[in-house]
C-alpha cells in the first residue's frame, strides 16, 4: 500500500468512527431503540452518510479524492 492508500483508509476509518460514535449516542438518547439495535443503526448511517476516499493514479501521479453523498462532484483532496 502506499502513502496516499494508507491516508485514504486512514481519512475514511476516522470519518466513519466520528459518525458512528455520534448517531450511537443520539440513537440512544433520543429514541426508544435498545440493545442490538443501537450500534446497528448507527452502522447502517455511518456507512451511508460517511465520505469515500480513494487514491488513484492520474497522468499527474497518484491523488487523493473524496466522494461524498451531500456532494455532486468528485473531489480532489491534494
Amino acid at each position: 500500500m502506499t502513502k496516499l492508500q494508507i491516508r485514504a483508509f486512514l481519512y475514511q476509518l476516522g470519518c466513519f468512527a466520528i459518525l458512528f460514535l455520534s448517531v450511537r449516542y443520539l440513537v440512544a438518547m433520543y429514541t426508544n431503540l435498545t440493545g442490538f439495535w443501537i450500534p446497528m443503526v448507527a452502522f447502517a448511517v455511518g456507512t451511508i452518510v460517511s465520505p469515500k476516499f480513494k487514491a488513484l493514479m492520474t497522468k499527474d501521479g497518484e491523488k487523493l479524492f473524496m466522494k461524498w453523498i451531500f456532494m455532486k462532484e468528485v473531489r480532489e483532496i491534494e
